[in-house]
This record gives C-alpha cells, structure tokens and sequence, in this order.
C-alpha cells in the first residue's frame, strides 16, 4: 500500500514516478551514537516514510529526471512531517548505482545493511529550497 505520485512529459507520457508510504526504524537498527545526535528519544521504533520505488522511463534517461523524482518525494515526506510525525526518509537501493545516487543526496546507510539507506527529516528541511520543485504532483 502506497500513494503513488507521476511525473507526465508535455506529450503526456509518464515520464517516471514514485510512492510514498508509512514504515519505522527499530531504534536498534541504529548506532546509540545516532540515537544521541539525532535527538530521538528512547523509543523501540521510530515513524518512518518510506519511498518504495522511484524510477523513470529508460527514454528519458540523462535528462535529470531522477533527481526531481527524488526531490520532489522529499518534498512531499517533510510537508507531511509537519502533520504525521516521520523522523527519516528511508529507500532502499536496487544495487550499487542506486545506493550511490540516494548517498549524493545525504541518504545514509543503515549499520546492518548496505542497500536499506536513510536520510534524517531534520537534514531533508536543511538541504531542500523552500519552494516544491515542478515535477510529479
């Protein structure tokens, strides 16, 4: 279960797309460390948004599709921070090439796992422009 949010092309063809969803980070899926510089509290789990797919159409490839697919999902997962608590963003990275695309955008890996990577809400408000970028709504 999803929201699923599409990117058109002017001629109307989809472009790429990605959706959102609830999930949660065990508090033992993080470094005590973390706990402590992220300001959690000592909770078992945390609430979480969850981008269960992003891709674009092998057509529009090279034409920076992505990183507005990606931008606008942070987007959207801060603006509901605001009215459903979610601490992070998590996506989890089909290989190598994925995994490196979501860490140039802060995404952090997780201690136990390599490709289930994560980013802090506190950090998508720090690094995103004020203004919803033109894309997938």
């Amino acid at each position: 279960m999803a929201a699923p949010y599409v990117l058109l092309s002017e001629d109307g063809r989809i472009a790429g797309f990605y959706t959102l969803s609830a999930d949660n980070i065990r508090s033992d899926d993080l470094s005590p460390e973390l706990v402590k510089k992220l300001k959690l509290p000592r909770y078992t789990a945390f609430p979480a948004t969850l981008i269960g797919r992003l891709a674009r159409d092998q057509s529009f490839k090279a034409k920076g599709l992505g990183k507005i697919l990606l931008a606008d999902a942070l987007h959207v997962a801060l603006e509901a921070s605001e009215t459903i608590a979610s601490v992070a963003v998590i996506v989890d990275a089909k290989d190598e090439k994925a995994r490196q695309f979501y860490s140039e955008f802060g995404f952090l890996s997780f201690p136990e796992t390599v490709n289930r990577l994560f980013i802090p809400m506190k950090t998508v408000a720090e690094s995103l422009p004020s203004s919803t970028p033109t894309g997938a709504r």
